[in-house]
């Protein structure tokens, strides 16, 4: 078993609006944002972690929300000082931003790129302005093509579109020519996903029509070769990118390897050398106690028991197309193939992943039916 990579995941919480879809860790705001505040508890919150290091440069850096890019160019620049001033940072690391394709967000995007990111995560979600208000998005469509063409020339390393489909009474004509629309922007990376109803959301309450399974599976595989035909290869679940350029940090999530995390309600997972276990933890969840956490930010942390390795490791590898090396079971986990032998036969059997004597493989199979393959392993 030895350390994994390491990534560190930013999380601002604010955003314009909360959308009726998004169970994220997400605050409308309804007063001045404290940004300054915020980031010195962000400083400190590094600090209190930085020995979850271990010696490790981190590889990835991401700003997640909320809307990251809500903040002031400023502020981000302040905070990534902050983190190279406490953590080692590979030279070629990987810092993206989540934003928001709105007029306020994009007139910062030269200041974003100017502070050290290089990489933007735009929310796209759809080109069509019926769906957008559906969806509770406060940008156009004109707006959302603006800012992809912006992020295209200001000499960022790359940038992410996210699109969704399954949405409202959408038809695979609707689907496909918001794909199609996306792809003429020419962006390097597409995440894009199902619109899914999840708890605890305005959606949940108060359920739009979605399209049927049928149409759903339709879209899906159109618009997979839709994408292929354009260049773009499938390298997980919902992420599309051209050869080179998949997103370093999300590849570490779903290699298993391990992430810091500062900021109100975010997730950690760390690999403990001295102990050999894996430690996952969350920070405070709410702004207003995060913001007066003081001298402790993390209030949850649990190690990941021995029997319930094998889930989580199958839970965020299998997402991925690439093949998964049995080696890679022991250096992530400390498990050897033999322990889950008997689990995966099962997968293998029922046609959810092939074997070779170095690798396991999901089948096309079994990512369509990928609950069924990670239910094996609980």
């Amino acid at each position: 078993m030895h350390l994994p990579p390491l990534s560190l995941y930013i999380h601002i919480p604010w955003c314009v609006q909360k959308c009726p879809y998004c169970d994220f860790n997400s605050h409308a705001v309804k007063s001045p944002i404290p940004e300054d505040e915020y980031i010195q508890c962000l400083i400190e919150d590094l600090l209190q972690d930085k020995h979850l290091a271990q010696g490790r440069s981190v590889q990835s850096i991401f700003f997640g929300g909320g809307t990251p890019s809500i903040f002031s160019a400023h502020g981000i620049k302040k905070i990534l000082n902050g983190v190279s001033s406490i953590l080692n940072l590979a030279d070629d690391c990987e810092i993206t931003l989540e934003a928001n394709p709105g007029t306020f967000e994009i007139e910062k995007f030269k200041g974003f790129k100017d502070a050290g990111v290089n990489r933007f995560s735009i929310g796209v979600q759809s080109l069509q302005s019926q769906q957008l208000n559906l969806l509770g998005r406060i940008h156009n469509p004109e707006e959302a093509k603006a800012a992809a063409k912006l992020a295209a020339n200001i000499g960022l390393s790359s940038f992410n579109l996210d699109l969704m489909h399954g949405l409202p009474q959408q038809s695979l004509k609707h689907a496909l020519a918001d794909l199609q629309q996306v792809i003429e922007l020419n962006p390097q990376h597409i995440s894009w996903y199902q619109l899914t109803i999840e708890e605890n959301t305005l959606f949940a309450s108060k359920p739009p029509k979605l399209p049927g399974d049928d149409v759903l599976w339709t879209i899906q595989s159109e618009g997979q070769k839709l994408l292929a035909k354009h260049g773009y290869h499938q390298y997980e679940i919902s992420a599309y990118a051209k050869p080179g350029f998949e997103s370093k940090h999300n590849l570490n999530y779903w290699r298993f390897g391990d992430y810091l995390a500062i900021g109100c309600g975010a997730h950690g997972k760390v690999t403990l050398a001295e102990s050999k276990q894996i430690m996952r933890y969350e920070k405070v969840k709410h702004p207003k106690g995060y913001l007066a956490a003081g001298t402790e930010y993390t209030y949850r942390a649990k190690y990941i028991e021995p029997d319930d390795l094998p889930f989580e490791f199958v839970m965020n590898r299998f997402r991925l197309q690439e093949k998964c090396a049995k080696s890679d079971l022991y250096q992530y986990t400390g498990l050897q193939p033999e322990q889950i032998k008997t689990m995966m036969q099962q997968a293998i059997d029922k046609g959810l992943v092939s074997e070779t004597s170095t690798d396991w493989t999901v089948t096309p199979h079994g990512h369509r039916y990928l609950n069924d393959l990670l239910s094996i392993f609980i």
